[in-house]
C-alpha cells in the first residue's frame, strides 16, 4: 500500500513507523526540517521538507498513485485542505484527517465531511478518543487498560498481576476447570517488558502485566478472580481543563449523578470557561502541583485523580503527590512514551497515550480484509483485531485445535448470534462470525490474510 502521511509529530511518526515495519510504501511531509531529518534518520520512509496540504508537494510525494493520505498536523484546517486537494486534484481514494476543534464535529455541521463537501472519508479525534478511554477506565477499577469490542459485547481488559493475586502460578489450562463457567481467557501477558501470547502451560507470576478477553458481563467477576476488587469511584479529582479534561468532566455529569467531581485548572481564563460549561463540577483555579490546592480539593478523601494537562512531567509528579496525601488511584496523560516504564513503579495505577490512541483509530481503517475493529496495545507491540469470518477464511468450519494458527496470534473471544462464545479447543468458528483476536504486531498480516475476501468468494 502505498500512504502519504502530512505531519511528522508524535502521532505522524507513529503511524509512519507501524506502517513501515509492515513494508508499506510510506512518504511523510511536514514543514520542519528538523523533525524530517529524525523520521529519515529513524525509518525506513521517505520524508519531504514541504507543507502537506500544496499540490505541488503532494505530487511530490506520489500523490497521482497514492492509496491512501492521513493528515495529522497540529492544524486542522491544513488537515482538511490537504484531504480536499487530494481527492479533487489527485483522486486519492481514502483521506483520513485528524480534527482537534470540536467546532467542526458537532452535529449540525455532519455533512460538511461528506464527498460533496469536504470529501474526507475517516475523522479522527484525538480528544474525544483519549476521554472516552479515560471514561471506560474510570469505570473498571482495578484495569490499566480497558478496550470494546462487537458493540460492548467484549472486552479487552489490562491487569497487574500482584503478590496476593489467588491464581498466580496456576497454570492457564487450570483456569477452565476452576471456573467452568467463566466467560473469560487470558490472551496475552507482559513479562519484564516483553509481550507474548501464552500457552495452556503458561503460568502468570507477580509483577506480570496480563490482558484478558471477557464478556462485558464477567469482566468484574474476572478482576476479583485475579485479586482486584477496588470499588467504583465516586470521588473524582480531574487535573486540567483543556479539552479532554472538560469532555470528561461533563460525560461524568450526564451520565452519573452520583459521582462528585472537582477539576484543578491553572489558567485562570480556562477555569473560568470551565465553569461555566459544567453544571454540578466545582472548578478550583489554582496549581495541581501545589499541596495546599490538592488540600483544597480533599485530595485525601478522594478516590481517583485524573491528571490531564499538557505537561507529561507535572501528571506524573501531581499522580504521585495525590497517591502520597491518601488517594485510592491516579491515572496520568502521558505523551513522551519514555516516561512510561516509570508509571508502575512510582504507584500511578493507569496512563494513556494520545499517540497510541490515535494511531489505532488509524489503523483500524488501514487493514485489510473484514476488519471491524482494532486497537494498539502495549506500545504497540500487539493489536486486538476484531474482525467478521468469511466462507473463506482459514478459520472457519474445523474444530480450532486443529487450526494451525501461527506463533504469536490467539482467538480471545467468538461473538455469534449477538451471544459471546470464549473459544476451546473443540470451538468451530462458522462464517459470519465475529472473531476478537490478540496477535503479536509481527503476525497482523497474516491476520488480515485469514479474513480477507478471496475471488472464490464471488
Amino acid at each position: 500500500m502505498k500512504v502519504i502521511i502530512c505531519g511528522a509529530g508524535q502521532v505522524g511518526f507513529g503511524i509512519a513507523k507501524q506502517l513501515a515495519l509492515e513494508n508499506n510504501d510510506v512518504t511523510v511531509i511536514d514543514r520542519s526540517a528538523q523533525l524530517v531529518q529524525s523520521i529519515s534518520d529513524s525509518l525506513d520512509v521517505r520524508a519531504i521538507v514541504g507543507h502537506g496540504a500544496h499540490p505541488d508537494m503532494l505530487e511530490k510525494a506520489g500523490a497521482r498513485d497514492a492509496d491512501m493520505l492521513i493528515a495529522v498536523t497540529f492544524y486542522d484546517e491544513v488537515n482538511m485542505t490537504a484531504c480536499q486537494v487530494a481527492h479533487s486534484l489527485f483522486r486519492v481514494p481514502t483521506k483520513i484527517a485528524r480534527i482537534r476543534s470540536q467546532s467542526y464535529l458537532e452535529a449540525g455541521w455532519q455533512d460538511l465531511f461528506s464527498q460533496e463537501n469536504m470529501a474526507i472519508d475517516v475523522i479522527i479525534s484525538p480528544e474525544l478518543e483519549v476521554g472516552r478511554a479515560v471514561l471506560r477506565r474510570l469505570s473498571v477499577p482495578g484495569a490499566f487498560d480497558i478496550l470494546e469490542f462487537a458493540d460492548g459485547k467484549v472486552h479487552v481488559v489490562g491487569v497487574n498481576i500482584n503478590d496476593d493475586c489467588p491464581i498466580i502460578n496456576t497454570p492457564l489450562r487450570q483456569l477452565t476447570e476452576l471456573f467452568p463457567d467463566l466467560k473469560a481467557r487470558v490472551v496475552g501477558i507482559s513479562r519484564k517488558g516483553v509481550l507474548f501470547v501464552p500457552h495452556s502451560a503458561d503460568q502468570m507470576l507477580p509483577g506480570d502485566e496480563v490482558y484478558f478477553a471477557a464478556d462485558e458481563r464477567h469482566v468484574r467477576r474476572t478482576l476479583g478472580i485475579f485479586g482486584h476488587e477496588e470499588k467504583q469511584a465516586r470521588r473524582i479529582v480531574i487535573l486540567g481543563a483543556g479539552n479532554i479534561g472538560l469532555y470528561v468532566a461533563r460525560e461524568l455529569e450526564a451520565h452519573d449523578t452520583g459521582n462528585r467531581v472537582k477539576v484543578i485548572e491553572r489558567d485562570h481564563d480556562r477555569a473560568i470557561f470551565a465553569a461555566d460549561q459544567l453544571k454540578r463540577t466545582i472548578v478550583l483555579h489554582g496549581d495541581s502541583l501545589d499541596p495546599a490546592m490538592l488540600d483544597e480539593a480533599g485530595i485525601s478523601e478522594t478516590d481517583a485523580v485524573v491528571a490531564l494537562t499538557n505537561d507529561d512531567q507535572a501528571n506524573i509528579l501531581a499522580c504521585v503527590l495525590a497517591k502520597r496525601d491518601g488517594c485510592a488511584r491516579s491515572m496520568s496523560l502521558i505523551n513522551n512514551q519514555t516516561y512510561m516504564p516509570l508509571m508502575r513503579p512510582l504507584g500511578i495505577d493507569a496512563f494513556i497515550n494520545p499517540r497510541a490512541t490515535t494511531v489505532s483509530n488509524v489503523l483500524q481503517h488501514v487493514r485489510r480484509g473484514r476488519i471491524r475493529g482494532l486497537q494498539s496495545v502495549h506500545d504497540g507491540a500487539a493489536e486486538v483485531i476484531e474482525a467478521e469470518a468469511l466462507e473463506t477464511s482459514t478459520l472457519v468450519g474445523k474444530p480450532l485445535r486443529e487450526v494451525d494458527l501461527p506463533e504469536g496470534i490467539l482467538v480471545g473471544a467468538v461473538i455469534r448470534d449477538g451471544e459471546v462464545i470464549i473459544p476451546r479447543g473443540e470451538t468451530e468458528i462458522l462464517a459470519g462470525d465475529r472473531v476478537v483476536l490478540f496477535a503479536r504486531s509481527d503476525q497482523v498480516k497474516k491476520v488480515e490474510r485469514m479474513f480477507r475476501v478471496s475471488l472464490e468468494f464471488f
